[in-house]
């Protein structure tokens, strides 16, 4: 069987539990895997911003991360790759919103900053959960500035409301823009080349590795291109049933330490062949 050189792992719904703790086995898993020098590479929607206290709490800072599912791969400063939104699609795509979802909260992802128009519910909501704090400006001028990358948009609003907006986003043209569901009321939007399957091959080109020598661990659907190009792809127990179908094997749940069981028994006693 092929070595692990490299373990790729979502976040949310995977080493974060329901209240956005931590699996308590990784903090014990860190010094083994470096030992190993296999790195533990966090991808995942959030921001680098999002993503950094739970690098310093594993004490990974020093690797590389994937954000906003793969759009702008980094280490530390450095950026390693990244795809943004075409600007003119974004611009219609912007104008669209304001004039027949005036509702939905626009959330702009560019670099390490989260810009919104103003502090409504739904970004509070957001702030809480990701611990960030974005900065309040005018969406129109910032994405109409000829040096600025969008790496993402999150956009937010009651699940009917949103579900409405990506019915009709999908018989739009929009020829280099993805939409997809993250939450039942959450529409992410990137560049078609994103996702954690590109950030993946590109993580893996970086390592000079094959694929087939990468873990990956994930809970939803944008996982399951990851976890399928993968050589060993774990889903979680609280994953959809068409997301455990994908996956090579699956572990308990989030609020089980599922991390810690595909580590100890699949991971660990099987694959790189770590005692602890």
């Amino acid at each position: 069987m092929t070595n692990i050189k490299l373990i790729i792992s979502d976040i949310d719904g995977t080493i974060l539990d329901k209240n956005h703790q931590i699996d308590s086995y990784l903090p014990e898993l860190m010094p083994i895997l470096k030992q190993k020098e296999i790195p533990f590479v966090l991808a995942s929607a959030r921001s680098p911003l999002g993503i950094a206290p739970i690098s310093k709490e594993l004490g990974i800072s020093n690797l590389p991360i994937a954000c906003y599912n793969g759009a702008l791969i980094s280490k530390g400063d450095e950026v390693l790759s990244q795809h943004s939104i075409d600007k003119k699609e974004l611009t219609f795509l912007h104008d669209f919103l304001k004039r027949e979802f005036p509702t939905v909260s626009i959330n702009v992802y560019s670099g390490q900053d989260w810009f919104v128009n103003t502090l409504d519910k739904w970004v509070q909501i957001e702030a809480d959960i990701t611990g960030e704090s974005p900065k309040v400006t005018s969406i129109t001028d910032f994405i109409k500035e000829e040096q600025t990358l969008v790496h993402k948009l999150l956009l937010i609003d009651k699940a009917d409301t949103i579900q409405k907006l990506q019915n009709t986003l999908s018989i739009m043209d929009f020829p280099q823009t993805d939409f997809y569901l993250s939450k039942d009321n959450y529409l992410e939007v990137t560049h078609n080349q994103v996702s954690k399957k590109q950030a993946l091959l590109e993580l893996a080109n970086y390592y000079q590795i094959s694929p087939k020598e990468i873990m990956a661990l994930g809970d939803n659907y944008n996982d399951v291109p990851m976890i399928e190009t993968v050589g060993l792809g774990i889903a979680m127990g609280n994953a959809p049933t068409d997301v455990k179908s994908c996956a090579n094997a699956v572990t308990d749940s989030n609020e089980q330490n599922g991390v810690k069981s595909s580590y100890k028994v699949i991971c660990v006693s099987r694959i790189i062949s770590i005692d602890i």
